[in-house]
């Protein structure tokens, strides 16, 4: 064999495997990260049984469903049931009054763990830190039953507030009954409840500002709100845009077991929303089909929130959710 014969002929060190594909190719990878799989088994199984396969039930809507003959064999409605959501008298004030709570969330409950993470962050001991963490996240162990329980001792007519009003020689206050004050008082209860725990990404996020940014901006002498302003809060941007995009997903969602557990005849005119009548309509009323349709539409809007969010936080040059 000539020389440049066998300088053409490729040496076993040099020789690159074919590149596998299909089938092949995702078992390899599959193969190399079955322990990152293995662990997260456990959230994709909980995801498939509670999330994706009652989905199947969807059918529902389209149906005039009947418990005695199933969902396969129940009579075919089509969109019966959703021309019933635009016929209802009572839709449009139950859609009102989920768009003022959700409101409210938004604009309370979903920034006040901002401005509590940053002022968690500028406490400079980490001792004092931790202490403050923790005292902040302990309320969101608690079941909306507790928070309830709680909210009823303190402000109901003979409860402890009332009590020291009398005290004082004060008139008592009726806040459970009081249809001005029941939205805020949901409002209320969820930022005591949630909004240590919401911190928690926010903090998070803060932890990867580069320290050296401060150190150039007390240099140049800025104080601590310029500091914030200008290094804390773009510092964490990119995090508010996807959370403000996830939370507009579940605009229709303002929690129905907190709604349902203070409701009462008094203030059902202003605090029943979109969970509480489906309950009422699909559950006790056993009228499944429209409480699905209802369910199902509140899902759609939800999905074109994100989708519209989620396009114009890029258009605005963030990265968005997808």
């Amino acid at each position: 064999m000539s020389v440049e014969a066998a300088a053409s002929v490729p040496s076993p060190a040099t020789k690159q495997k074919k590149p596998q594909k299909g089938l092949n190719r995702i078992w390899h990878t599959f193969w190399n990260e079955k322990y990152l799989w293995l662990m997260a088994l456990p959230g994709i199984l909980f995801f498939l049984i509670y999330k994706y396969l009652p989905m199947l039930g969807i059918i529902i809507a389209f149906k005039d469903y009947n418990l005695m003959l199933g969902i396969w064999d129940s009579k075919w409605a089509g969109l019966k049931h959703f021309y019933r959501i635009f016929e209802n008298p009572d839709i449009g004030r139950i859609f009102v009054n989920t768009l003022i709570i959700s409101f409210y969330q938004i604009v309370f409950a979903f920034t006040i763990p901002i401005v509590l993470a940053i002022m968690i962050y500028e406490v400079s001991k980490n001792a004092y830190r931790r202490v403050l963490q923790t005292v902040f996240y302990m309320p969101h162990f608690l079941s909306w039953v507790v928070v309830a329980g709680i909210f009823y001792l303190i402000f109901r007519s003979d409860g402890a507030m009332n009590s020291v009003l009398a005290d004082l020689g004060l008139g008592q206050i009726n806040i459970l009954s009081n249809p001005e004050n029941f939205r805020i008082m949901l409002v209320l209860q969820v930022i005591w409840k949630e909004a240590g725990w919401g911190t928690i990404i926010y903090l998070a996020a803060l932890s990867s500002i580069d320290p050296a940014l401060f150190e150039a901006a007390k240099m140049d002498g800025a104080s601590r709100l310029r500091q914030i302003w200008h290094i804390t809060l773009p510092g964490i941007r990119s995090t508010i845009v996807v959370l403000f995009i996830l939370r507009l997903g579940s605009v229709l969602d303002v929690g129905f077991e907190q709604v349902f557990l203070m409701l009462n005849p008094s203030v059902r005119e202003v605090g029943e929303v979109i969970e509480t009548y489906v309950y009422q309509v699909g559950v006790v009323n056993s009228n499944f089909s429209f409480s699905t349709a209802v369910g199902l539409m509140k899902g759609l809007i939800g999905l074109v929130l994100i989708f519209g969010a989620n396009k114009l936080a890029k258009r605005m040059g963030e990265r968005g959710v997808f």
